[in-house]
């Protein structure tokens, strides 16, 4: 039995989000059926991360357990050949069987793209909030002060379930085009709705003409019920990378290997 990780990329707007679920088809249902077709037997697929129905991805990760003769060339074409056109495996590498693409995962990066005006063609790919003035200088600015480690409970869903809050954003930036802001943020993990409610909160920040501290205010209130945070549409979220550490994509790594990890 070997430990596979893959990278892959897919249009989520015909999906309920990335986790199996009664009431819709999913991105994991679709992958896993794709690799029973080919594989002959039933084999979970686990992902880093459960995007939500409508969210996007450029550079997904998931992990999944195979015995069998194929190589991973041709495993990708296999993949090709029973996939939609929506989803494409970019990637599959052999790796430790330690590796755990949803707990290993260090680092993940998203892109939020607001547009100005919403159109019948970006309306599946771009978020919009509209009544809602932007202005990217005062988006900037209070972008700063969500640099850093801090407990992100007041722009996560509420989850009883994930007790820590505490998220460390590594990089935020926000830039303009003719009709669209993109936003670019990294951070060691997030919470549920974390980048969309913070694209919102900037956005309503920049509305108002509010001062950037207003969110420390925010966060000091570590509390998902805030009038100024708005969750912004799954539309316009894409996630777009997610780093591992470089000893689990050795294939050949030791037992000891997460104890290392941890010190």
């Amino acid at each position: 039995m070997a430990r596979f990780l893959m990278k892959l990329s897919y249009d989520g707007c015909g999906y309920h989000g990335w986790q199996k679920q009664h009431n819709g088809i999913s991105i994991q249902a679709v992958l896993e059926r794709a690799l029973e077709t080919f594989a002959h037997t039933y084999i979970p697929i686990t992902g880093a991360g459960r995007t939500d129905a409508g969210v996007h991805a450029l550079g997904q990760y998931a992990h999944f357990d195979y015995q069998g003769r194929m190589q991973p060339e041709q495993m990708l074409l296999a993949f090709k050949r029973y996939l939609p056109n929506d989803i494409k495996v970019l990637q599959i590498l052999r790796v430790s069987p330690y590796l755990s693409a949803r707990y290993q995962a260090f680092e993940r990066s998203y892109r939020y793209i607001l547009a100005k005006e919403i159109t019948p063609f970006n309306r599946h790919y771009t978020g919009y909030l509209p009544h809602v003035n932007l202005s990217l200088a005062p988006m900037q600015t209070a972008a700063l002060q969500l640099l850093g480690s801090h407990d992100f409970s007041s722009f996560g869903r509420a989850n009883p379930e994930i007790p820590n809050h505490i998220c460390d954003v590594l990089s935020l930036t926000i830039t303009e085009t003719a009709e669209t802001y993109e936003f670019l943020i990294t951070a060691d993990r997030f919470l549920h709705n974390m980048v969309r409610r913070i694209v919102g909160t900037l956005a309503n920040i920049a509305h108002f003409n509010l001062p950037p501290q207003t969110i420390d205010a925010i966060l000091s209130d570590a509390c998902p019920r805030q009038n100024l945070v708005t969750t912004a549409p799954a539309s316009g979220l894409y996630l777009m990378d997610v780093k591992y550490p470089v000893m689990l994509l050795d294939e050949s790594a030791e037992a000891n290997i997460l104890e290392t990890l941890k010190r």
